[in-house]
């Protein structure tokens, strides 16, 4: 009698150590197979809080909180040298959470220059699926000379800077990554127009909106969202 008590206690041990195993695993490893993270990073001056219309419509075409991270950063520092490097830092945070191997990258403005000297020379080509740029200085933009005598990030908008050349030097879009460019020809920030485009991305032109615009339009929303679907 003592036992088969003695083996049902132990049974009962290994199933509660079975289900603990279950419980305590990350909840963001299941929902990570449902979508690739998506890391928004905003433009010069600006917060996190930009994103707000593009997460709410995510969540509504099925993303959860865990697959949506919204990267906060000042943007007075330098792209190559400080802001790709905690880029990359984040990034990997990001993927040790969900588990997943690559994340898709949305990025407003100067962050495109930031996003894209990350996947280009700081690793991230093997480490992003898609990437996308609203309204990005890609080919740098002339009214960064209005901040660039006290502000790192405005050179390196300015055209000409080392970052824009650096990152226009061969294959623009490099690696495996989907790339993608939505633009403007309103766009009172980004001058010229035609300073977002890149060769070898699927470049959208938004029709007439302001820079900021870019953030909430219904039409830019879609066809990102369409994007990192494909």
């Amino acid at each position: 009698m003592a036992k088969r008590a003695r083996g049902l206690v132990l049974l009962i041990a290994a199933l509660l150590a079975s289900a603990a195993a279950v419980t305590s695993a990350p909840a963001s490893a299941s929902a990570g197979a449902a979508h690739t993270p998506v890391v928004f990073v905003h433009g010069y001056n600006a917060d996190p809080g930009v994103w707000g219309s593009l997460r709410d419509e995510l969540k509504a075409s099925g993303y959860t909180d865990d697959e949506l991270y919204s990267w906060g950063y000042d943007t007075s520092q330098s792209v190559n040298e400080t802001l790709s490097g905690r880029l990359a830092d984040y990034v990997a945070q990001v993927r040790a959470r969900t588990g997943a191997d690559r994340v898709d990258l949305v990025a407003h403005s100067f962050g495109s220059l930031v996003t894209r000297w990350y996947v280009k020379f700081g690793g991230g080509a093997a480490e992003v699926d898609h990437w996308v740029s609203l309204a990005g200085p890609n080919h740098g933009t002339a009214t960064a000379w209005a901040c660039a005598l006290w502000s790192q990030a405005c050179r390196d908008m300015t055209p000409g800077s080392y970052v824009v050349k650096k990152l226009a030097e061969g294959d623009e879009t490099p690696g495996t990554v989907a790339y993608a460019t939505w633009w403007s020809n309103c766009d009172e920030v980004i001058n010229p127009d035609d300073s977002v485009p890149l060769g070898g991305a699927r470049n959208h032109a938004a029709g007439c909106l302001a820079h900021n615009e870019l953030l909430s339009d219904d039409g830019v929303s879609q066809g990102v969202r369409g994007f990192l679907a494909g």
